[in-house]
């Protein structure tokens, strides 16, 4: 399998009010390492697919919701790569652009109730259980390896930052990460901002994995729970979207981004503190969301 290049530049973000509060802030453009494949997709799904390589499989099951971009990213990378791909949506049948594009790419649809969703091995040992093809992907390409995926982006830094600031809805990106760090010997604090409610059991399950390595949690920034908004959110993306020509979405970069320039507003940081935010891509979220945005 040919690897997808890394391409994720680090950009300073300018502004004025960064410079009365004495911070800076970088964010490292993880969206641009593929239009499709991109951000901590391409980091999580990297190990999985060598891992269906190695087993000789060829068929990537995995799972999520109608606008899943986890779902979108392994159509597209099944279909780069050599497989094929199933995903099992969460919910009603329905149809959008999300959709559209998985099936673009080859992706065979199907839709279970939510209640059945909740168990996805079962699911997937239910229908697979007797193909010898088929390789299970979690949703949103949790687990070991896709945490190993995104450990490598440590690797990435060539300068020192005071924080570390990233997005966390299963929770991978951030495990990697702080996995990431540990290997270095850097004064660099990690940050994770969850981007659902009642995420304290997300705080645990990271914690017990990483126990040697301190993290901040910092639960006010959901907006209500994973997918929910409010008219501060959106017009800070409006703002920031505008001002800066970097795309963020409501669900995950979007309220990353919302809790730190609070954090800076409320004189969290130390003064001279160097901030760096990761930019998860997952873009395409928006689209489910453009009714909400009035201009």
């Amino acid at each position: 399998m040919t690897e997808i290049p890394i391409y994720s530049p680090i950009e300073e973000i300018i502004d004025p009010f960064f410079q009365t509060k004495e911070v800076q802030l970088f964010i490292k453009r993880d969206d641009m390492i593929h239009p499709f494949i991109s951000g901590n997709k391409w980091r999580k799904l990297k190990y999985h697919l060598l891992e269906a390589e190695k087993l000789q499989k060829k068929h990537l099951v995995s799972f999520g919701g109608a606008y899943s971009n986890h779902l979108l990213a392994t159509a597209c990378a099944a279909a780069k790569f050599g497989f094929r791909s199933t995903g099992i949506v969460r919910g009603e049948e329905a149809e959008n652009e999300t959709l559209f594009l998985c099936k673009l790419f080859g992706m065979h649809l199907s839709f279970v109730d939510r209640v059945s969703y909740r168990n996805q091995s079962g699911l997937f040992n239910q229908y697979y259980h007797n193909d010898p093809d088929s390789f299970f992907i979690d949703e949103g390409g949790r687990g070991s390896l896709g945490a190993k995926g995104c450990s490598e982006l440590i690797n990435e830094l060539e300068e020192v930052y005071d924080h570390l600031f990233c997005a966390a809805g299963t929770g991978t990106t951030a495990l990697g990460i702080l996995q990431g760090l540990q290997k270095k010997s850097v004064p660099t604090k990690i940050h994770v901002v969850p981007v659902l409610k009642g995420a304290d059991f997300l705080q645990v399950e990271i914690e017990n994995q990483c126990q040697d390595q301190d993290f901040e949690f910092h639960q006010d920034y959901h907006c209500g729970g994973y997918g929910k908004i409010n008219d501060e959110l959106l017009n800070f993306i409006k703002t920031f979207t505008g001002s800066t020509g970097i795309l963020i979405e409501p669900i995950y970069t979007g309220k990353l981004l919302y809790g730190i320039y609070d954090l800076i507003a409320k004189d969290y940081f130390a003064r001279g503190s160097r901030i760096l935010a990761i930019h998860t891509g997952g873009l395409t979220g928006i689209l489910g969301m453009t009714k909400q945005f009035n201009f």
